[in-house]
């Protein structure tokens, strides 16, 4: 159970079962049944309760809290009374330390079963209920437009590029059809390979202005990357990879002036080969290249090393500019979806009354 989507198997969290023969460690949960997790996070620091749908029936750690809502009490109210962490708040007061050794808050259920929610007639759960299920059906077909559009760009790549081992893609613009087999170049001959400079964080910040106009690159994967903004500036229009951490080997265009930190490789070329094109084929080849002896790494060494078939520049242009449209699709529909998600926010802190008041 994961605090931010919910019921998941253990093998996609996992990677394996990891219940083996202790079953009798889980509970028999059943559709319709809430299943409150003692697990803090950053979401839900108080642990998170979410409503088993769809799965028919689940093994539930028994170190869990499971209950179901007596007749005349609209569940997907109440899912929304716990998504706007209305337990939370009130089991605060109860919880004593961190997190045990297991991972699970000191938190009971007598604790637990003596939150208080605030709740209107049934009439009314039923009418907030189903004002809220509109929004989340609309966020849902939204979510599922952003990934189809990801998805279909993950496969125009695909086509555009050639497999591994070949120098012709399966797919190519007319006016590049006989343009003839793309030719096999180390990194290292067409890039100048270096890397960011150590910034400090506090003197980045988190919106572009007069004063600090030029982006901020690190190792992080929210926002591309993007740190903050910062008031001077190292490189323009490059390709950038994360060299140290969990994302070595993530890579980036960066069009325009911009900052990186030390964390992050940087491949120079003013002769048009630094674009989205290049950028894309590389990320396609540089995870196998990462070295996981301790902490993962992907230095300037091996990058400079790596081999990979290039068009012609105007070929990998014309590329980037069908890349970067579908770029442009794909954030246009995920600003699109946060709407979403933001009205939804804004609505149910005006429909629920405040912590505060639940509290008082």
């Amino acid at each position: 159970m994961s605090a931010g989507t919910g019921f998941v198997p253990q093998a996609e969290k996992f990677g394996r079962d990891i219940s083996g023969n202790q079953y009798q460690l889980y509970t028999l949960v059943s559709d319709g049944d809430f299943v409150y997790n003692k697990g803090n996070s950053l979401k839900f620091p108080q642990g998170c309760v979410y409503q088993l749908q769809g799965w028919g029936q689940v093994a539930a750690p028994n170190v869990f809290i499971s209950f179901r809502l007596k007749d005349g009490y609209s569940d997907a109210f109440f899912q929304n009374c716990f998504e706007q962490n209305m337990h939370g708040k009130q089991l605060q007061k109860h919880i004593t330390s961190g997190a045990r050794s297991n991972g699970l808050l000191n938190i009971s259920k007598e604790h637990f079963f003596g939150v208080e929610i605030p709740t209107p007639s049934s009439s009314e759960q039923r009418k907030i209920a189903a004002c809220l299920g509109s929004l989340d059906e609309l966020i849902a077909a939204q979510g599922r437009k952003v990934e189809a559009l990801k998805t279909h760009k993950k496969g125009l790549m695909q086509q555009l590029f050639p497999r591994e081992g070949q120098t012709q893609p399966r797919l190519r613009f007319p006016e590049f059809e006989n343009a003839g087999d793309w030719e096999v170049k180390a990194i290292g001959e067409i890039f100048r390979v270096t890397r960011g400079e150590v910034l400090s964080m506090t003197s980045v910040q988190d919106e572009a202005s007069e004063e600090a106009a030029f982006p901020v690159y690190s190792s992080q994967t929210k926002n591309k990357g993007l740190a903050g903004y910062y008031s001077d500036y190292l490189y323009e229009d490059a390709i950038t990879w994360t060299t140290d951490g969990a994302n070595a080997g993530d890579v980036n265009f960066r069009p325009g002036k911009f900052y990186c930190t030390n964390v992050c490789g940087v491949l120079i070329n003013k002769e048009g080969y630094a674009n989205a094109c290049v950028a894309a084929l590389l990320n396609g080849v540089t995870r196998s290249h990462v070295s996981y002896v301790g902490n993962p790494k992907l230095m300037n060494g091996v990058m400079a090393k790596i081999e990979i078939p290039l068009p012609s520049v105007a070929e990998q242009q014309r590329i980037a500019e069908s890349l970067a449209s579908l770029d442009a699709l794909i954030r246009s529909a995920t600003l699109e979806l946060d709407t979403l998600k933001t009205h939804k926010q804004g609505l149910m802190q005006q429909l629920f009354p405040a912590p505060e008041e639940v509290e008082a």
